[in-house]
């Protein structure tokens, strides 16, 4: 029987981690060929993320250049994918999530005519430019996919009310999930030797991340004096920022938080050292929806720094909250986490909503049994 050749395609950080466990598991199903693309949208990060999970990319479009331009990602994966697909001539390719490659590489398989399967789909804030560009990206790509593989019954829902067919949406949890199950040790020795003289012992350490597009200027700057104000009314807390390299992002970071005792800027960490680093921290503080995700499948109380979040199951089981980028806003939640027991313990006992670690297997078994491999649909995560 010839097998289904399956290219899976990512090419950031957050969409390699998510995606890594997926190519595993397809590599282990013998009805499979899989071939991997990369990118390249975010180079080192990416590469990190590659040798963690021993990954190997069959194809490398190398797009990543210094202050490239939305339009530039674009139009360089579009020609890199025209290229590819004409030689591998796929019969499924599978993107993850909102990225611009996910968006780009969708486009391609659309104009060869080929099936398309989303990964991590129906995430939605149905406002166009919040996320930006990652709401239109996602939407974009949830109209041309063929198979959805939507992580919650929340996104099922925004797809079906998007009219998407229903037998083309499987239920599978989030293979974030997957990859933290996966990462997570408690022996763990970090690589990073900024992170192996935290003072654990001593100290709450506090995990922030901010990044995002729709943060960069003046709401950047309003979370940074936030997590600045934390630590000085409570001396006991360390934040650790793994600062992006974006030059926007640096620049505020750097300026606002570069001398203050207890803030730790560090370089982007590697996803290991990452999810480890996240794993013994006390509260969490991110714009990263990755992020929101992990903190809540290892209970971990997680402040969200905006105003609105495609990830509203973690809300309402009380695992996250949504902090906003206003500076006193974030301050106060964050010091009634710290000072209040009852409240911090409501949060690190939430329901985590997003997956058991198996994410991977049902969304490889979906795609046999789209293809006729098997009688049986894959039973949905609940």
């Amino acid at each position: 029987m010839k097998k289904i050749k399956v290219m899976p395609v990512f090419g950031t950080r957050p969409d390699a981690i998510k995606m890594a466990p997926l190519v595993l598991e397809l590599k282990k199903r013998p009805e499979l060929e899989t071939v991997v693309c990369v990118s390249g949208q975010h180079r080192q990060m990416l590469d990190t993320v590659l040798d963690i999970f021993r990954i190997k990319p069959d194809f490398d479009l190398n797009v990543m250049r210094d202050r490239q331009t939305l339009t530039q990602i674009t139009s360089n994966i579009l020609n890199g994918m025209d290229e590819v697909l004409d030689k591998v001539k796929p019969d499924l390719v599978l993107v993850h999530g909102d990225t611009s490659t996910a968006f780009t590489a969708a486009l391609a398989a659309f104009y060869h005519k080929i099936k398309i399967g989303h990964v991590e789909a129906g995430l939605r804030t149905y406002d166009k430019y919040s996320p930006f560009p990652e709401e239109m990206n996602r939407r974009f790509v949830g109209f041309a996919a063929d198979l959805h593989f939507a992580p919650t019954k929340v996104n099922q829902e925004n797809l079906l009310r998007e009219s998407i067919s229903p037998d083309s949406i499987y239920i599978t949890g989030n293979t974030e999930v997957d990859a933290i199950y996966h990462l997570v040790q408690k022996d763990y020795v970090f690589q990073t030797p900024a992170l192996r003289t935290l003072p654990f012992d001593r100290e709450r350490i506090i995990l922030m991340t901010a990044h995002r597009r729709e943060n960069l200027g003046e709401p950047l700057e309003h979370i940074c004096k936030a997590a600045k104000r934390i630590t000085e009314q409570f001396p006991d807390t360390h934040i650790v920022y793994p600062v992006h390299l974006n030059p926007a992002v640096r620049e505020v970071a750097q300026r606002v938080l570069g001398n203050t005792p207890r803030v730790s800027l560090i370089d982007p960490i590697g996803v290991d050292d990452m999810c480890n680093l996240l794993d013994r921290s006390v509260l969490v503080l991110t714009d990263s929806g990755g992020v929101q995700e992990d903190s809540t499948a290892l209970h971990k109380p997680c402040l969200v720094l905006r105003t609105e979040t495609e990830r509203p199951e973690a809300i309402e089981t009380g695992a996250t909250a949504l902090a906003g980028t206003e500076e006193d806003a974030i301050v106060s939640l964050a010091a009634k986490l710290l000072t209040d027991e009852a409240s911090y313990q409501r949060m690190a006992a939430a329901r985590n909503p997003y997956g058991d670690g198996c994410a991977s297997e049902r969304i490889a078994d979906a795609i046999l049994y789209s293809f006729g491999c098997c009688e049986n649909r894959p039973n949905d995560f609940s």
